[in-house]
């Protein structure tokens, strides 16, 4: 067998572990890494260049500051706040959900669930509701309006240094609606979606205010990241590391801010993290980069090519669904890096805007990530904090979400870049 192959095969196994063995599938992504590394499919410097490392400064920097500003009781003042104004519990976990989604579309995905989670989590103890479908609903939210910006999320970014698009070029685009308004309307049908699903939590909570904030530092520090966050595009538009700097900074700041202040020691606050979310994240990168040294993305992508005939229409609906499904299971970054030639090169065969599989690529891609708990890193963030508060997700469990708001999504965002692009 092959470099390719064995490649393949590993990282196929991998990914069955991961959904019949969901408890050990930080185990299963580390050993398979080191195991690819083992067998010289992928050299030790080329497993460290294929961990994406500004996800990982975003990932633990935010963990650091969100923990904080859990425990100021802030995050807990805004779900009384939310459960107060909200008509019924259904509408407090649908404000956060789009709550959730403005702040994504100016930040990182996996910052935003991090931001968000402390409040949902105190909402759902409050509200004495299992968190578990709450929390997906915020990961799916994210992802979705990550991509309607070029700060929002890295395959934004992707797509504006290959097409060279600016801020303002995802809101209108050589005089057309761009990528903000597909991807809103793709959040308006979804939004019923996530409507069905939560509709029967009428209830309406009464409980007396208890929440006593004790201190806005950590707010300050946590809004002082989201405003360095938003603008942290304009001087690394290549998505380098100036995030992750941002957030790790942020995070040893109030760590320092609470050991100072609340006496908290530095070692057992480091120590509390989640750090098997964090190798897990480390294990898939490296898993998701050998397959693309080998080859494989490639590969997948010049058969796809060649499966375009003269129908406008049919190459445009495949190239949107097939990144969908491969980016279920594999993360967006690289799957769109690589195809954004063959999206090129797929318009320039039919005689199409370029923009038409451009954005609908970039869709296709972004919100795929949404099906299963391991398409994308906010998905794995969110169901990494959901199993440290004692609630596992199963891969069922998340797709019975994950799914249908995905498809719908997609649907409605790709006709709308049809109709304003096909021509």
């Amino acid at each position: 067998m092959d470099r390719a192959s064995i490649c393949l095969a590993l990282f196929i196994c991998a990914y069955i572990l991961f959904i019949i063995l969901p408890k050990k599938r930080t185990l299963v992504a580390i050993s398979a890494s080191i195991l690819l590394i083992l067998v010289k499919i992928i050299t030790p410097q080329e497993a460290f260049f294929a961990i994406n490392w500004n996800v990982m400064g975003i990932f633990v920097g935010t963990l650091a500051i969100a923990d904080i500003f859990m425990e100021s009781r802030v995050p807990a003042y805004l779900a009384e706040l939310i459960v107060y104004r909200a008509k019924n519990t259904a509408w407090a976990i649908l404000w956060i959900c789009l709550l959730t989604g403005f702040i994504s579309a100016f930040v990182e995905n996996v910052a935003t669930v991090l931001i968000v989670a402390p409040i949902a989590l105190s909402l759902s103890k409050k509200i004495k509701l299992n968190p578990v479908n709450m929390m997906i609903a915020i990961a799916v939210s994210s992802n979705l309006q990550g991509a309607a910006t070029l700060i929002g999320d890295p395959p934004s970014m992707l797509l504006a240094g290959y097409s060279k698009m600016n801020f303002g070029d995802f809101f209108f685009y050589k005089g057309r609606p761009s990528v903000f308004f597909a991807v809103e309307i793709g959040a308006i049908v979804s939004f019923f979606v996530l409507y069905f699903i939560f509709r029967k939590h009428k209830e309406k909570q009464t409980f007396v205010s208890v929440e006593k904030i004790k201190s806005w530092i950590p707010a300050i520090l946590l809004a002082a990241m989201i405003i360095l966050l938003a603008f942290s595009s304009f001087f690394d538009p290549g998505f380098t590391g100036l995030a992750g700097a941002i957030c790790m900074t942020s995070g040893i700041i109030s760590v320092i801010w609470n050991k100072l202040v609340n006496k908290k020691p530095i070692f057992t606050r480091i120590k509390n993290l989640d750090w098997e979310t964090t190798f897990f994240l480390v294990g898939v990168f490296i898993l998701v980069g050998s397959i693309t040294l080998t080859g494989w993305i490639e590969t997948i992508s010049a058969f796809l090519s060649s499966l375009v005939g003269n129908n406008i229409f049919a190459g445009y609906t495949l190239l949107v669904f097939v990144s969908v499904l491969v980016s279920a299971f594999v993360d967006n970054v690289p799957l769109l890096a690589t195809m954004l030639p063959v999206a090129i090169a797929m318009a320039d065969k039919l005689n199409v805007n370029p923009s038409l599989f451009l954005f609908g690529l970039l869709i296709g891609a972004s919100l795929g990530g949404n099906i299963t708990p391991i398409g994308a890193s906010a998905n794995i963030v969110a169901c990494g904090l959901l199993k440290k508060q004692g609630h596992p997700v199963k891969f069922g469990e998340f797709m019975k979400i994950g799914l249908p708001f995905t498809l719908t999504a997609v649907t409605a965002a790709c006709f709308f870049v049809w109709f304003v692009w096909n021509r």
